[in-house]
């Protein structure tokens, strides 16, 4: 009974742990972007006439997500001038990795794939590498504020909030292009990074 009342209690801590509720926006902004570069970005290009050749090109956009792994060590060691004495280093990292996602967004929103395709591509390369540093940003904070027993929790609330931003930037960014135009669909989604920030 005590073990159990004890277990529960414990439950209750973690639960209610601020942390835990900050993890859902910063995996909300850390999924927004990956699904606007890649299968979203797709259908625009598609839609606009653009060559499965080149839309195949596109996919060297994964790399940033691959290799992010590389940049670590400079993210971790490395403050952003500015934002780093204002926030700390780690939050001054995430709110730069998400203001440039959100800048990288707002460039495809304004590029038109049909004459521009190369500003579309650098915006889209531009998202990919800001969202990866915020992806390894965003895990290095969680991994020094938390101790271990609560990972798991922190852990699933950032899957929580990365999954309902797929929702958004897949069905919800294809709904806003049905109903209204890709660039407002896109500026619809770089309004959304302000979630994590």
């Amino acid at each position: 009974m005590a073990e159990a009342e004890k277990r529960r209690l414990s439950l209750r801590d973690v639960l209610t742990d601020g942390r835990i509720a900050l993890m859902l926006p910063l995996g909300f902004s850390s999924g927004l972007p990956f699904l606007l570069v890649f299968s979203t970005l797709s259908a625009w290009l598609r839609e606009a006439g653009i060559s499965r050749t080149e839309i195949g090109m596109l996919s060297w956009v994964a790399l940033a997500y691959s290799f992010k792994f590389l940049w670590a060590p400079i993210v971790d060691r490395y403050d952003v001038p500015g934002l780093a004495s204002l926030l700390g280093r780690r939050r001054g990292w995430m709110a730069f990795a998400q203001i440039v996602t959100a800048l990288g967004i707002v460039g495809i929103a304004v590029s038109d794939p049909q004459t521009s395709l190369p500003l579309t591509i650098a915006s889209a390369l531009l998202v990919a590498f800001a969202s990866a540093t915020q992806d390894v940003v965003v895990d290095g904070w969680r991994i020094d504020v938390a101790s271990t027993e609560r990972q798991g929790m922190m852990a699933a609330s950032y899957q929580l909030g990365y999954r309902l931003a797929l929702i958004c930037a897949g069905a919800g960014a294809l709904y806003i292009a049905e109903f209204m135009n890709w660039r407002s669909a896109y500026l619809a989604m770089a309004v959304l990074m302000g979630v994590g920030l």
